[in-house]
Order: structure tokens, then C-alpha cells, then sequence
């Protein structure tokens, strides 16, 4: 579909979980005619407390069977979405400050889940690609590899409960520490 062949209907707003505080969801419409199908899978006034002025744009395609994460960060805030395939999103609230402090939620989005995941900073994320599949994510910042850090995605602390046991990870994922060997000064605040 064109923009002109679009309806004029207001996506659903960004919805708050009930598990950690300040992450968000929004269902995406798709509007589906004989030729195909439009959707809107980002707006900025979805999420208007966030400043957008240094948007990048990221794509990662996974083979199922992959976990990427837990990674978190003290700058950026990640938005994702999945154009084709699924995953399961794990995360777990690292902001001491938070009244959700240590929550760990986890959630399948794409194929049948068409659902944008808002995810603030201090809250650690991740995904197992339950199929071959692509994430698409915003992020506020540009990358910065002094901003990003990472904590096991079998941390037993943490407990997140991913639904597998012997994930394909990366070099880097595998080398990420159990939370309580992570010093004071690299968690979030």
C-alpha cells in the first residue's frame, strides 16, 4: 500500500508492561488489501519523553537457535521490531533505582506477535531466534562501544527463564559475566 491508500486511524499507543517499569509495547496494525499489506512500525510521538534527534537504524538477522544478549546500556534506548520470523525477547530490570528492580520478563514477538518492544536504559535485553529471523531496532544514539555491556543470559541470580538450554551464542555473549561479578561502577545506576 501507498501512504495515500492508508486510513487515516490512529495506531494503538505504546502500552506499559506490567512487569519492569518503562519498558513498552505497541501493536502493529497491518492493513492488507489483493496487493499486500502496510504497516507503521515506529512513530516518535509513540515514545515523546525520548529525545530522537540522533536516530540510528540497525538490522540484525539471526539463524534459529541464536541468543544475542543480555546486553545493556547507560545512553541508549533501544526500539525493535520483527519483520520476518520470531523471537523470544528476554529482559531483566539492572536499575537499582527502579521499583521493578531485578523483574525479568520475557515475550515472543513477530510472525503472529506484531508488536514493537520499547526498552529503556539499565534494562538489560536480549533474544533467542526461536526461527530464522530479522530484528530491526531504533536506537537513540550511535553506537558506542564503551556504552554497551553485557551480563550472562544464564545468570541463575537473574533467572530468566528463556525456554532453552544450549543457545548458538557469539564469542563476545559467551565471555558476558554472572551479574554478581559485574563491579559497582559497570552496572547501571
Amino acid at each position: 500500500m501507498t501512504l495515500q491508500d492508508r486510513p487515516t486511524e490512529i495506531l494503538s499507543p505504546a502500552r506499559p508492561s506490567n512487569v519492569i517499569q518503562g519498558v513498552y509495547t505497541v501493536v502493529i496494525r497491518a492493513f492488507e488489501d489483493e496487493r499486500g499489506r502496510f504497516m507503521e512500525t515506529f512513530r516518535r510521538e509513540w515514545f515523546p519523553w525520548i529525545n530522537w534527534d540522533r536516530l540510528q537504524c540497525n538490522r540484525s538477522d539471526s539463524k534459529a537457535g541464536v541468543l544475542r544478549g543480555l546486553h545493556f546500556h547507560f545512553n541508549q534506548v533501544d526500539y525493535w521490531y520483527v519483520p520476518r520470523g520470531l523471537v523470544r525477547v528476554g529482559m531483566v530490570d539492572l536499575r537499582p533505582s527502579s521499583p521493578t528492580f531485578m523483574a525479568t520478563a520475557t515475550m515472543e514477538i513477530g510472525e503472529k506477535h506484531n508488536l514493537g518492544v520499547f526498552i529503556p536504559v539499565g534494562v538489560a535485553h536480549g533474544f533467542y531466534a526461536v526461527t530464522d529471523a530479522t530484528l530491526t531496532y531504533m536506537v537513540n544514539n550511535y553506537y558506542d562501544g564503551a556504552d554497551e555491556r553485557g551480563v550472562a543470559w544464564n545468570d541463575p541470580e537473574i533467572g530468566l527463564d528463556w525456554g532453552v538450554s544450549n543457545p548458538l551464542l557469539s564469542p563476545r555473549d559467551q565471555k558476558n559475566r554472572f551479574w554478581g561479578d559485574i563491579p559497582a561502577e559497570e552496572r547501571p545506576k
